[in-house]
């Protein structure tokens, strides 16, 4: 099946309708469009199907509620970032383990980084 050839245009040209005070932001945080762009790179090397994403998303998002998040929409990409976690694991590519050791990892380079600064890994933070 081809793709509408109008289809962008006529995306682009519903966002333009928009003020621009009204659009909101995609992304609050730099980290949630890198969380974004991992489950696009995952996708695309086949780990795992939309189907199998929206089934994995949404077990988080109703764990997290069970555990009372109230739902807001404030913690959603914690939620999606718990899931390419829960997806990686499930599907063989990363242990608890590992996934523990990159969060202590980024908590040491994001805790010696200056406010407003990019947090970057260096090989100290994974020792």
């Amino acid at each position: 099946m081809s793709a509408n050839p109008h289809s962008k245009q006529d995306a682009l040209g519903a966002l333009n309708a928009i003020p621009a005070a009204e659009r909101a932001p995609t992304f609050n945080e730099p980290w949630e469009a890198q969380a974004f762009a991992i489950t696009l790179a995952l996708h695309r090397r086949g780990v795992f199907t939309w189907d199998e994403w929206a089934a994995m998303l949404g077990r988080e998002i109703k764990d997290a509620q069970a555990r009372g998040d109230p739902d807001t929409g404030t913690t959603y990409y914690h939620h999606w970032l718990a899931a390419i976690e829960r997806v990686v694991r499930e599907k063989g590519i990363t242990d608890e383990q590992t996934l523990l050791r990159y969060r202590e990892a980024w908590d040491k380079a994001a805790d010696r980084t200056p406010h407003g600064q990019p947090i970057e890994l260096t090989p100290e933070d994974m020792v």
